[in-house]
């Protein structure tokens, strides 16, 4: 057979067999979407047992919820329906807790989180209740002490978080910022990037965290020193432009900042487009697909396509205290990097018996996590029960003017009449609960941690009345004359102010118009011995010209000043409600 006879009976082989082989190839397929979901939480503030107070989901029903153990079943639940979850805070994780994780710290609080899966915390304004260094430690691990209470109390080998804070706008120093930071010098890195799949389905998700530009108003300004924070859009939108350099198909922010629904909350739907949240929002750049929220304490779940088609982003908070949680499924296509579907749907999270509901879970306890929080609990039982005193009736924190805040402000001008004091100004911001005696009056050293947890030291200082009148044209109260929605301080007794509508307030909220003492208008050129706690001393809650009275004599711890005001032989009496005049 000839070369070319040869050539062509291969060909007569082969070319049959090519056509064949190209005629029955299927055409590639695109990869199947991947669907990640991510279970977001807030302002769970160290509620490691189950909140006292029941949680009203409608008009018709109120469940107990709450509590880190029912909490790890729930999110365990969660996390099973997908291959892929992301468990994420939005801040205020930890502090303004009660006593089973404040007294120690907040480290309970943390080890809960290691072993519940938490991924991200992104900071609140109340992880710097403390000061940055303390922050650091609790996340980082050690036992170095660094505030009045001794660190490591229960756990001599405390190691720190095991999930990530994230600070994309807290910006700090080389000599703080920590030493991996890829975001310019943040206290914490600000962003991360977490992979789901492989080969042609694998995803990319990136996690922006940060916290409201204003927190150097809600902390002693002593705990910041060093920091910078910045813009939250800002912030956002760098954060974003770096992630999607980076190749993200999906971008999602925890921030703690919030929305303001009205007072009759649909946690099952969208109730808010208002509030500070809403000017951020606003100023964000498209590509943004989900935004974790908090700092209001507000349950909504919000698609803000309905506000804005430029920005189709899910909002969404989960109220606060690991009462509620949000869950959030992506769809996302890895051949066009983009998210092709997104839903979320609040879920409270109940711990008693009752009927199903739609949108309300009821999980077992996790017995490893009850057991490590009845670890604490028992370490804390010696003092969180121990009597204090006795009081004449219910102290609730309602309205512009109520007992509670009243009796917190006699007891500390008593614990500073050897400074010289003859006012004290309470802020309503550090009252965190209400004090309810049992039925003898009885009160324990536990119920008045929780009213006042932050460990503040009573600093009484000369002010000017010009400069005492300063301090107190910059309150104000809401429409409504609540406590929440107020930074009208409680004033000691002898001390009266009077409030009127405000013109300039849309919202027809109120504001300060005078003040007297004993009885006399307060004199611009006068001077007054005035004790307030150390929070407001060095110009927390925006009142800087706190910080500018001389003559400062340290005092006692503020729980001290209240547990010596109620030590005593018969039963205190609830102060009258007096001291405010309410002008329409």
């Amino acid at each position: 057979m000839t070369g070319k006879t040869i050539l062509s009976a291969l060909l007569a082989l082969t070319l049959p067999l090519s056509l064949g082989a190209c005629a029955t190839v299927p055409a590639q397929r695109a990869p199947e979407p991947v669907t990640v979901g991510i279970i977001g939480l807030n302002d769970f503030h160290g509620n490691l047992q189950p909140v006292a107070r029941p949680l009203r989901v409608d008009d018709t029903m109120e469940v107990q919820a709450g509590g880190a153990a029912h909490l790890a079943t729930a999110i365990d639940t969660l996390r099973a329906r997908q291959e892929n979850t992301l468990v994420i805070s939005a801040g205020d994780l930890i502090s303004a807790s009660p006593l089973v994780s404040s007294l120690f710290l907040d480290e309970p609080t943390i080890g809960a989180m290691n072993r519940i899966g938490l991924d991200f915390n992104a900071v609140g304004n109340h992880e710097f209740d403390r000061g940055w260094r303390e922050l650091k430690r609790l996340a980082e691990g050690g036992c170095e002490k660094l505030t009045m209470r001794e660190p490591c109390a229960v756990e001599p080998d405390y190691a720190g978080a095991e999930f990530d804070f994230l600070a994309a706008n807290v910006l700090a120093g080389p000599e703080i910022a920590a030493p991996d930071s890829k975001d310019g010098g943040t206290l914490f890195p600000g962003t991360a990037i977490r992979r789901f799949g492989a080969g042609e389905r694998q995803v990319a998700v990136g996690i922006i965290g940060l916290t409201l530009e204003g927190t150097p108003d809600l902390v002693t300004p002593e705990g910041i020193a060093g920091l910078t924070f910045i813009d939250e859009a800002e912030a956002i939108n760098a954060a974003a432009a770096d992630l999607e350099a980076d190749g993200v198909d999906a971008v999602v922010v925890a921030i703690h900042q919030g929305l303001v629904p009205d007072e009759q909350p649909d946690v099952f739907g969208c109730a808010a487009i208002s509030g500070p949240l809403r000017e951020i929002l606003d100023r964000l750049n498209p590509g943004i697909d989900v935004v974790i929220s908090g700092h209001t304490h507000r349950p909504y779940v919000c698609d803000y396509s309905t506000v804005d088609a430029a920005r189709p982003m899910l909002v969404t908070s989960a109220a606060w205290g690991g009462q509620m949680l949000t869950d959030i499924a992506l769809t996302i296509d890895p051949a066009g990097d983009r998210v092709i579907d997104k839903s979320a749907r609040n879920l409270v999270i109940a711990n008693d018996a009752g009927d199903a509901r739609e949108g309300v879970l009821r999980p077992a306890a996790r017995a490893d996590i009850a057991a490590y929080v009845a670890r604490y609990a028992a370490a804390a039982k010696e003092a969180e029960t121990r009597p204090v005193g006795k009081l004449g009736g219910q102290a609730r924190e309602i309205g512009i003017e109520n007992a509670l805040g009243n009796l917190i402000a006699d007891a500390q001008l008593d614990a500073t009449r050897s400074a010289g004091a003859q006012i004290a100004l309470m802020n309503p911001g550090g009252i965190r609960a209400d004090l309810i005696p049992a039925d003898d009056g009885t009160l324990t050293f536990g119920q008045i941690y929780t009213v006042q947890p932050f460990g503040n030291t009573l600093i009484t200082k000369t002010f000017t009345g010009a400069q005492l009148l300063e301090i107190l044209r910059n309150q104000h109260a809401d429409a409504g004359l609540s406590a929440g929605g107020s930074t009208v301080f409680a004033g000691s007794r002898g001390f009266a102010q009077v409030f009127e509508r405000d013109p300039d307030d849309a919202d027809g909220g109120y504001r300060f118009v005078s003040a007297t003492f004993e009885g006399q208008p307060i004199d611009p050129a006068a001077t007054y011995r005035v004790t307030m706690n150390s929070f407001l001393a060095t110009g927390g809650d925006g009142f800087g010209t706190f910080a500018e009275g001389t003559d400062a004599v340290t005092g006692p711890v503020d729980l001290d000043a209240m547990e010596a005001y109620l030590d005593g032989e018969g039963v205190r009496a609830l102060p009258a409600i007096d001291r405010i005049t309410v002008i329409d």
